[in-house]
């Protein structure tokens, strides 16, 4: 599947080989411009976090709605293009299972693909990230998500919360679509804790931000095996809102542009956005410093593990500092509950932590456990 998927990349646009169909049933309930959900659990953002927290819900027997301002699951592993997740061991062995890890071996089972030897210790920590076909990863969670029962509202996003006396209502807005939701939990997995803003609680952000990243590949079209992933520092790049976005998303793709131009090569891909790799992080009720993390301190209420050098990307680019051998942080519950909140959780990259810490806890794997612990 892999080749057959570049060899359509490669000449994307010159013809149709064929034509499939499928049929779309929509109840008469699907076009009306205002719905109102009852549910247990309301999840923010599918990413790495998201993802793995709605099927971990739906699997429970929580009734749950999974919102997703784009249009697939997966966040940066699929919008982003970081299909090569990690890391999922430590020294040997594995040390982040569940979900993530299912909707990952799935995904290179279903592609052919290989798995590193988890019991060597590579020299470089990259070697040990995993290989994945981000467009199945993202099917696939779609379907582990509608297997789970979990409804899933593209295009969507809060607008405005209230607080009941069992949970939430939360009024969102999507094209079309104005919804309510009613539920008893909120799980902020928007990778800048944007519900939690939403609500007027504490978030931490440094002036000084890591680049962002725009991947693409370009190369001949006649061999597209040969064409490599090329990673442009978005400098200065803001996910605050939408306008901020924007101009990343432009900025990226202004300069990608004018590469292909003076090189004369071919762009073979393009993700659609930027990947962001620092915003907002709460300030829970524990904040993990970057001493509890190289430490590999176990706190009392550890939810799951993280494994990855401290990575701080900067403008000259990024020396990864590896953890001392034996070392496997933790992550506690404490680092995902906003202080002073109720019935309101986080996972992933905005979990309470330093600017070092969550240069490390950012990544996938981290994320996909917080957020199944969530």
């Amino acid at each position: 599947m892999q080749k057959t998927l570049l060899g359509a990349s490669a000449f994307a646009g010159l013809s149709v080989a064929s034509t499939s169909h499928a049929k779309v049933e929509n109840p008469k309930k699907s076009l009306e411009p205002e719905v109102t959900n009852e549910v247990d659990i309301l999840v923010v953002g599918s990413g790495s976090a998201g993802t793995t927290a709605a099927i971990q819900a739906g699997r429970a027997g929580a009734k749950t709605l999974l919102m997703e301002r784009n249009s697939q699951l997966g966040g940066t592993t699929t919008t982003g293009g970081v299909a090569y997740p990690g890391l999922f061991d430590a020294w040997g062995k594995q040390v982040i299972s569940g979900i993530g890890w299912e909707l990952v071996k799935e995904s290179v089972e279903l592609d052919g693909g290989k798995f590193p030897d988890f019991s060597k210790v590579p020299r470089v920590h990259h070697h040990n990230q995993i290989h994945i076909n981000q467009f199945l990863y993202s099917i696939l969670a779609e379907e582990k998500c509608q297997e789970a029962g979990v409804e899933i509202a593209y295009y969507e996003f809060p607008t405005a919360l209230t607080q009941t006396e069992n949970g939430w209502q939360v009024d969102c807005m999507g094209f079309g679509t104005k919804r309510r939701v009613i539920c008893k939990q909120i799980v902020d997995c928007t990778g800048g804790a944007e519900v939690v803003g939403l609500l007027g609680l504490e978030r931490l952000r440094g002036e000084e931000r890591q680049p962002g990243s725009y991947l693409f590949k370009i190369g001949d079209p006649h061999n597209p095996a040969s064409s490599q992933l090329r990673r442009l520092y978005v400098h200065g790049a803001d996910s605050t809102n939408s306008r901020t976005v924007t101009l990343a998303n432009l900025t990226g793709r202004k300069t990608i542009l004018s590469r292909v131009r003076n090189s004369k090569e071919r762009l073979m891909h393009l993700q659609p956005e930027t990947g962001f790799r620092e915003s907002f992080r709460i300030i829970g009720n524990t904040v993990i410093t970057v001493q509890d993390y190289t430490s590999g301190r176990h706190f009392e209420d550890a939810v799951s593990y993280a494994f990855y050098p401290v990575d701080l990307h900067t403008r000259t680019g990024v020396k990864p500092k590896p953890l001392k051998r034996g070392i496997v942080p933790t992550v506690p519950l404490s680092s995902l509950i906003p202080k002073g909140s109720k019935n309101i959780i986080v996972a992933g990259r905005c979990i309470s932590s330093d600017r070092l810490a969550n240069s490390a806890l950012r990544v996938q794997a981290a994320c996909m456990g917080m957020g199944q612990a969530a």
